[in-house]
């Protein structure tokens, strides 16, 4: 395939082209990767979670609800109310969690799939709600296996 300089020196493409694109120029139909990558294709469920009119962080609420509430966590934590922070931490992201399985748009909180997104985030908040239960001293859940591996694999 040759190429040519474009209008603002970008390589382009003088055959192999297909139907335009959203901006009506012909697209490249070559099977080869390009030369340099300009966008990438937006998770599903990452648009806007408010109106383009809204303010910058109205339009990312969801993400910034998470983050908020990971950080008031990690604060408690940081205060020497361990078991509360981390609680607010795995809380934090099965809320997240559920924000992307509920909203049709949730903005930054969407990374990857939805599928994905869902699962990394419930698996990551049930993991830290249970540890933090189960920590040390006087756990306030008990999983009696738990102790019976322990003790035969240290002991």
């Amino acid at each position: 395939m040759r190429e040519t300089e474009g209008a603002e020196g970008e390589p382009g493409a003088l055959d192999a082209v297909s139907a335009p694109d959203a901006e009506g120029k012909p697209r490249r139909t070559t099977r080869r990767f390009p030369l340099f990558t300009r966008d990438t294709a937006r998770p599903e469920g990452g648009g806007r979670a408010a109106g383009g009119d809204a303010p910058a962080p109205a339009r990312q609420w969801p993400i910034l609800a998470v983050l908020s509430a990971v950080g008031l966590g990690l604060l408690l934590t940081a205060l020497d109310v361990f078991r509360l922070g981390t609680i607010l931490i795995g809380a934090a992201l099965l809320a997240g969690a559920v924000m992307r399985w509920m909203l049709p748009d949730v903005g930054m909180l969407a990374v990857r799939s939805r599928f994905t997104d869902m699962l990394t985030y419930g698996v990551l908040g049930v993991a830290i709600v249970l540890l933090s239960l189960m920590a040390q001293p006087n756990p306030w859940l008990v999983i009696p296996f738990l102790d019976d591996t322990l003790h035969f694999t240290v002991r």
